[in-house]
């Protein structure tokens, strides 16, 4: 478990900086590209949880976040680097809603065991989830989201 605790909060950290840096003189998308690149290799550590998970028959909740990141992962990597579309802005929904559907669902899905097996890890996650909302608000209110 501890290392999805280390994944989600390393993907809501590198993904907040992502936020930031989409905004002017902050690096630009170069930089938001190369930690989306981060937040992709991330999926290894949380595909060796997975199977863990799997093979000790762990609870739904234990391996639903990590599945999901894995399928975040790949439709990111389908979508900003294999073909590079561009559904952000102008929205096209059939992209967008999947794509944050599986982001979100899986940072809340990586985050929530945590409530019961380690309050401070929580409160860590929460703090670190606390960060990526606050980057986005900046970023959507600088319409660079």
């Amino acid at each position: 478990m501890l290392v999805v605790w280390v994944v989600v909060n390393l993907v809501n950290v590198l993904q907040a900086a992502g936020f930031a840096s989409r905004t002017p003189g902050a690096g630009g998308m170069s930089v938001n590209q190369a930690l989306g690149v981060v937040i992709a290799v991330l999926a290894l550590p949380a595909t060796w949880a997975l199977v863990v998970f799997v093979r000790e028959r762990a609870g739904w909740l234990q391996y639903l976040g990590p599945l999901a990141f894995d399928a975040f992962v790949a439709l990111m990597l389908v979508v900003d680097y294999a073909l590079a579309l561009e559904f952000r802005d102008p929205q096209r929904p059939a992209i967008l809603a999947p794509y944050l559907l599986l982001f979100f669902g899986s940072v809340t899905l990586m985050g929530l065991p945590m409530y019961t097996i380690s309050r401070s890890r929580w409160a860590l996650t929460a703090a670190t989830s606390a960060l990526l909302l606050t980057a986005m608000a900046y970023a959507l209110a600088r319409n660079v989201g």
